[in-house]
């Protein structure tokens, strides 16, 4: 578990998270969402307690394992979610994701029958349709191709700029350059937290 971890986040940062595997990356970002109860302590989104109506309502979380309904194609996960969080002109935004990420020719197809990189980025540009101030993914790059991870960035970038607050965890070193900060964690601790040199990302990742 987690221990004696004291963060704030400010709006526009992108905060890469690292660690080796078992580091408390995935039980971070689940405290963040709200998803999971910590033990002790408590995280806050934009004043409001983890998991609270107010902290869901602003918060985007994506899983390292995408999450989809089996009888919903591409589209009609967008159209739920975006009409589930009364989001405006949702049509233009979804239409525009799906571009991005070379989905549109699949826009009608069930996600749950396609491969793990293309279920990636379905769970990505689902867990973007929807109005958030604060984005938490999870090894987003994970099964992405290389034109989906530079897709990805500059999405995040975007996002940034646009105010949002960004946590992302990822093994990739070549990825972390669009970080505005790096928390690195280690057994559950915080081993590290600001801009490290090449060989600390190396330690931090496990590599």
């Amino acid at each position: 578990g987690l221990q004696g971890l004291d963060l704030v986040v400010q709006p526009g940062e992108v905060v890469m998270l690292v660690g080796p595997n078992g580091a408390g990356k995935s039980t971070f970002l689940g405290c963040c969402s709200g998803l999971v109860e910590p033990t002790d302590g408590a995280a806050w989104l934009g004043g409001h307690l983890a998991g609270s109506i107010e902290a869901r309502g602003a918060t985007s979380y994506i899983p390292d394992s995408p999450v989809l309904y089996e009888d919903l194609s591409v589209w009609e996960h967008l159209e739920y979610l975006a009409r589930l969080h009364a989001t405006q002109d949702w049509v233009d935004y979804a239409e525009d994701l799906l571009d991005m990420f070379n989905l549109a020719h699949r826009a009608d197809e069930l996600p749950t029958k396609f491969s793990r990189g293309l279920k990636q980025k379905t769970a990505l540009i689902v867990g973007l349709i929807r109005p958030f101030s604060v984005l938490l993914i999870d090894e987003p790059f994970a099964g992405l191709d290389v034109p989906g991870q530079e897709t990805l960035v500059e999405v995040i970038g975007d996002l940034a700029e646009q105010g949002a607050s960004i946590i992302c965890s990822t093994h990739q070193l070549d990825l972390l350059a669009l970080a505005t900060r790096l928390v690195g964690l280690q057994d559950g601790l915080l081993a590290f937290d600001g801009k490290p040199s090449e060989q600390q990302i190396r330690e931090l990742v496990g590599g």
